[in-house]
C-alpha cells in the first residue's frame, strides 16, 4: 500500500515502521531476505533513496544484514534481538549451553504446571514438524524446527517476560545449534524431544526441568568440556 507523503524524516519513520512491522509479524522471518530494492519501491510508494535509509536504519539496528552481491537478510525480530546476536555472536559454546539449560528448564517446569490443551497440541504438532525436518536431512529446516519448538515449550510457561526474553536470544540459539548440528545431519545430534512433552502433559514438573536441562549438553562430541566435566 502506497505511504503518504510528509516531510521526508516523517516519510522515512514510516518506511522504517512499515519494514519492521513486515518483520516483527513473521512476513518476513529470520533468515529470510527482504524485496530488492525496487521492489520496495514499487510496493511502499517512495522513492529509492527513502528505502534506502530505512533498510539501513534497521540493518544498524540489528533487524537486518546487508551482503553485498547476495540481498539483505533478516537476522533478528527485534532491536534487542539485533543487540543479543552481535553482543553473544562469540561468545563460549559452553557459556551458552548453560544459558539455555537454565531458561529452559526453568520454562520447562512453569509449563507442566500451567500448559493449556492448547499448548500441548502445539507442541505435538511442533514435535512431529521437528521430526519431518530431520527426516529430510536439510540441517537448516531442523534448525528452524527445533528452535520453533523450543520457544514453545517456553511460550507454555505463560512468563511473558521469560518468553520474550528467550525468543529476543533466538538467533544467538540458532546459531549454536547451527554450529552444534553441523552442514549434514548426523545420528549423534539427534534427540527425541517426546519424553520432554509427555512430562509437560503429564504435570511432571521434574521431570520437565530434567529433560530441558540436559538437551544444551548432549551435543557433538568433543564440542566442549561442561564445567567440572
Amino acid at each position: 500500500m502506497p505511504l503518504s507523503h510528509p516531510r521526508r524524516s516523517a516519510l522515512s519513520e514510516q518506511v522504517i515502521a512499515a519494514l519492521r512491522t513486515q518483520i516483527t509479524s513473521g512476513e518476513w522471518p529470520v533468515g529470510s531476505r527482504i524485496p530488492t530494492e525496487p521492489e520496495l519501491v514499487g510496493q511502499l510508494g517512495v522513492a529509492r533513496n527513502t528505502v534506502r535509509e530505512a533498510v539501513r536504519a534497521l540493518a544498524h539496528n540489528g533487524l537486518l544484514d546487508i551482503r553485498q552481491g547476495s540481498g539483505t537478510y533478516v537476522v533478528a525480530t527485534s532491536e534487542l534481538a539485533g543487540v543479543m546476536h552481535r553482543r553473544f555472536a562469540d561468545a563460549d559454546p559452553r557459556h551458552i549451553a548453560e544459558l539455555r539449560a537454565t531458561l529452559e528448564s526453568g520454562a520447562a517446569r512453569l509449563a507442566a504446571e500451567r500448559r493449556t490443551e492448547k499448548d500441548l497440541r502445539q507442541l505435538d504438532t511442533l514435535l512431529l514438524r521437528r521430526e519431518e525436518a530431520w527426516e529430510s536431512g536439510d540441517a537448516e529446516a531442523f534448525v528452524t524446527a527445533d528452535a520453533t519448538f523450543h520457544l514453545a515449550v517456553v511460550a507454555a510457561s505463560h512468563n511473558d517476560a521469560m518468553t520474550a526474553m528467550y525468543a529476543d536470544l533466538g538467533e544467538v540459539l540458532r546459531d549454536w545449534l547451527r554450529a552444534d548440528v553441523g552442514e549434514e545431519l548426523t545420528p549423534e545430534t539427534h534427540m527425541d524431544h517426546t519424553r520432554l512433552v509427555d512430562a509437560i502433559r503429564a504435570g511432571d514438573t521434574e521431570t520437565a526441568a530434567v529433560e530441558a536441562a540436559s538437551y544444551p549438553f548432549l551435543c557433538r562430541p568433543g564440542r566442549f568440556t561442561p564445567a567440572g566435566g
